[in-house]
Formats: C-alpha cells, sequence, structure tokens
C-alpha cells in the first residue's frame, strides 16, 4: 500500500479497511487481520494499526471479541459508508467542485465518463 503524506497513516488504512467491507471482501461478521497480521501486510507500525482499530471500534465499524480478535460489524456497510461518505464531502468534494468550475464543466459532463469507469471497474 502506498500511503499519501497529505493523510495521517491510521486514517488511510481506516480508509482501506472500509473499502474492504464496502467491497464485499470482509462481510459483516468475519473476522478481519489481526493488528500483527495487517501490520506485516502494510508493512506499517502494529501500534498504527491498533489505532487504526480503535478509531474504527468507535465508529462501530467492527468490533474486537476479547481474546479472538477483531470482526466486520452488522451495521459495518451503512457505518463505513457514512464515515467515507462525510469524508468525501469534506476533503475530497470541494476540490472537484473547484476544478470543474475553473474548467467550465458541469455536473452532466460527468455522466459517461463517470458510467465508463463503473463498467471498466466494477462490471463483473
Amino acid at each position: 500500500m502506498q500511503f499519501s503524506e497529505t493523510q495521517a497513516i491510521y486514517l488511510q488504512i481506516a480508509d482501506f479497511v472500509c473499502e474492504k467491507i464496502l467491497l464485499k471482501e470482509w462481510p459483516p461478521g468475519e473476522r478481519i487481520p489481526s493488528v500483527r497480521e495487517l501490520a506485516v501486510e502494510l508493512e506499517v507500525n502494529p501500534n498504527t494499526v491498533m489505532r487504526t482499530y480503535e478509531f474504527l471500534q468507535g465508529k462501530e465499524i467492527i468490533y474486537n471479541q476479547r481474546g479472538i480478535g477483531f470482526f466486520v460489524g452488522a451495521a459495518a456497510v451503512k457505518q463505513a459508508t457514512q464515515y467515507r461518505l462525510e469524508a468525501f464531502m469534506e476533503k475530497d468534494l470541494p476540490h472537484i467542485f473547484r476544478s470543474m468550475y475553473l474548467l467550465g464543466m458541469s455536473p452532466d459532463d460527468l455522466e459517461k465518463p463517470f458510467d465508463k469507469f463503473k463498467k471498466q471497474y466494477f462490471t463483473r
């Protein structure tokens, strides 16, 4: 995983975990990688992964079963969607709108490229 310098690493890992959940790679009720497993996979300090897991527990996206591990919460898809939507609206969308304004684009100009993107990456 390539990390950006513009956002805390634990938040980038939280986005990674949410993406796994939203893509249904980690379904509700499923055990997720341990702190150490994910730290090794992502080549980060286990304390960073632990901070991520604590953050996601606070958002009710994952939960800990003491002595067993961390699991995807029952409402994880809804909670992860809400978390990612809020982040997108606050951080990404203003930059997109600015670029669109500067380029003289309207939301209608995005329909065809977005449809092409969906077909390319999410049609199986």
